[in-house]
């Protein structure tokens, strides 16, 4: 028999990437049987293709056998997601008691720092011991070899323990090729050890190995007698069972501990983020100044939005309060940085302190354009005030408690919002209040291809998916409701126009945005199957929108493509029945498009407090500079290369 090793690791900083690659070198020259380990990054791959059943082995006569690399933070980190995962699906009823049975084992390396946490009952190393107690349920007992502990904080440091880890894990997994059994002949294997009650004694559930001196310390075996099934007949017990209804057992439940900001100050995430441009507000919202804003600063063009919604970017403030998110997109530009999880489990900002430090570091990044050269003084004092703010930076804004009181306070000073969810949380989005527009991210047309491109967090992904289509439906009557479709060639384009066109018919959205994707051009990105191949022309995003366009009158929709942004790689279809209209008091006129917004006249509808609809809003005619196959860009503004150099704009008749 054969053994492929798969060698999963989370890192914050790049360390234990660097511990797993060295690991993965040492066991690629263990013998034939031994096959290349294959080295993951658990802040990359879906849990489900690894951690619900094994991937497919690569024949007949190879096993797979884990290896799972698991420091300890002291802030919450995608870890603690991960952990989530193993808890949950050994819960889940709809999967087998061992959905890992069919590993030929599994072992667990955990590294800590005894410097900050000196036992384990006060966190050394307790994210590995979790991993470790976890696995053992899934796999059904197939621990190959007990936990080790690597101490930052020794003489010898991660890399020595590691190594000397690494030759019980040789020898184990050799004796496994050889068709030895784990717990056979193997010094320091071992068995899962079955607890009282889920949250039992993780010490004596870990089988912690600890190494010290480059010599390895195997625990005594230790059996709890085994408990009698809920499920045996009463007379197949042949005495009566002991009750004593006078007490209670008590619970050995341990007492939550308090919420973690999100992103600490000096955590890893919180460097990352601020290297990137982003300004942390409060532990989890952030604001950056997008580049559409640098260009409309110095008249260069302004974003998409001002040519579909008549928003100028200079007067535009991009900005989240959730820097969390419930997917984890291959797409996504945030780096993999940012935290994910499925319920808010932080602590939670006020949204005054949120409002006032978005304000504050908007405008700070703002100031630091004035000297920079080109920039239009007109516009610099302009962009002193913010008139609109679009809460799609990163994250799920919709995820953050407070929201419809941070959009309140948006609002009362005729701030105008723009509001980007991902189809992951229904309940928020029915409970959501007035939005100038409503943006769904639709990345997929399917269940497999959602599953795929937006690697989504929840179990019931597809079903809130859904659930969400079904409240933008209603929501339509009180809402300005986008769709946007970011298109990822070799993802979600290729024969999806019907799919997509099945959505649109079951939530009925104003408008319907087509984008293809940007492509962020990091480790991240390529680690998540994405490259430049993945991007694709702005002919093939007009293609597949003349193909949309086409499925839906096919289905009696009469949506109509309204404008376009060619420098963004953007297409807007719209509702004709709604926004293809003469102007007001023209009767005999000539039909336009209508899709740029009257903010005015949103923020009178909102201050009168009676019900109003996104037909109470709409604005002038959409500019024709912006029609299809005019380009969409300004011409008062300059446009020009990479290089600073006037581009010529070509216009296609």
């Amino acid at each position: 028999m054969y053994i492929y090793p798969l060698i999963f690791y989370y890192t914050l900083g790049g360390t234990t990437r660097v511990y797993a690659e060295h690991q993965a070198s040492l066991l690629s020259s263990t013998s034939e049987r031994i096959l290349k380990p294959e080295v993951l990054d658990l802040a990359q791959i879906d849990y489900d293709d690894y951690f619900i059943s094994p991937p497919k082995s690569p024949n007949a006569n190879t096993a797979l056998f884990y290896i799972l690399l698991v420091p300890s933070y002291d802030i919450d980190t995608e870890l603690s997601n991960f952990l989530a995962h193993l808890r949950e699906t050994h819960h889940d009823f709809r999967i087998d008691t061992a959905p890992l049975a069919g590993l030929a084992g599994y072992a667990v390396f955990g590294v800590g720092d005894s410097r900050e946490w000196r036992t384990e009952r006060e966190g050394y190393c307790k994210d590995a011991i979790d991993v470790d107690k976890w696995m053992a349920r899934l796999t059904g007992g197939r621990r190959g070899f007990p936990l080790g502990q690597g101490d930052t904080g020794s003489d010898g440091g991660v890399k020595k323990t590691l190594e000397e880890w690494t030759k019980g894990i040789k020898g184990m997994i050799s004796g496994l090729a050889k068709g030895e059994g784990l717990g056979e002949g193997m010094k320091g294997s071992g068995e899962a050890i079955e607890s009282e009650d889920e949250d039992g004694d993780d010490e004596a559930e870990s089988g912690a190995l600890v190494l010290e001196n480059g010599r390895a310390e195997n625990p005594e075996s230790v059996r709890k007698p085994s408990k009698r099934s809920q499920t045996d007949d009463l007379e197949d017990l042949r005495a009566p069972i002991p009750v004593d209804f006078t007490t209670t057992r008590p619970s050995s439940k341990t007492i939550a501990p308090p919420p973690k900001a999100m992103v600490p100050v000096n955590s890893p995430t919180y460097n990352s983020l601020t290297k990137q441009g982003y300004t942390i507000v409060g532990s989890h919202s952030g604001v950056k100044i997008c580049r559409w804003t640098k260009s409309a600063l110095r008249g260069r063009g302004s974003c998409y939005k001002y040519s579909f919604y008549g928003i100028a970017s200079h007067l535009c403030m991009e900005a989240t309060p959730s820097l969390s998110c419930s997917n984890k997109c291959v797409f996504c530009w945030r780096h993999g940085t940012n935290p994910v999880g499925t319920t808010w489990r932080w602590t939670v900002d006020p949204p005054d302190l949120v409002f006032a430090g978005m304000k504050e570091g908007h405008y700070k990044k703002i100031k630091m354009m004035r000297g920079v050269p080109g920039v239009r003084a007109e516009r610099f004092a302009e962009a002193m005030r913010i008139r609109h703010c679009a809460l799609s930076l990163v994250g799920e804004p919709i995820f953050y408690p407070h929201i419809n009181e941070l959009l309140a306070m948006l609002h009362s000073e005729r701030i105008s919002s723009f509001l980007v969810c991902n189809a992951q949380h229904p309940d928020q989005l029915a409970a959501l209040g007035p939005v100038t527009q409503l943006y769904v991210s639709i990345d997929a047309s399917n269940k497999d291809s959602l599953r795929r491109i937006d690697r989504p967090l929840h179990r019931d992904f597809w079903e809130r998916f859904l659930r969400c289509m079904d409240i933008l439906r209603e929501k339509r009557f009180t809402h300005r409701t986008v769709f946007r479709l970011t298109l990822v060639k070799g993802f979600n384009i290729e024969e999806e126009a019907e799919g997509y066109a099945d959505l649109v018919a079951r939530a009925l959205p104003a408008f319907v945005e087509v984008k293809g994707v940007t492509y962020c051009g990091t480790s991240t990105a390529a680690g998540a199957g994405l490259s430049m191949g993945n991007v694709p022309f702005y002919e093939e995003v007009q293609a597949f929108v003349l193909s949309l366009e086409a499925a839906l009158l096919r289905r009696g929709l009469e949506y109509g493509i309204a404008a376009e942004h060619a420098h963004s790689c953007c297409v807007l279809l719209a509702d004709r029945g709604r926004f293809f209209k003469r102007a007001e008091g023209d009767e005999g006129g000539e039909r336009k498009w209508h899709t740029l917004i009257d903010y005015a006249a949103f923020f009178r509808c909102l201050e009168s407090g009676k019900a109003f609809g996104p037909e109470d809003y709409i604005g002038e005619p959409t500019p024709e500079w912006a029609a299809w196959g005019r380009g969409g860009f300004d011409p008062r503004d300059e446009r020009v290369d990479r290089k600073g150099r006037p581009k010529a704009v070509e216009v296609v008749e």
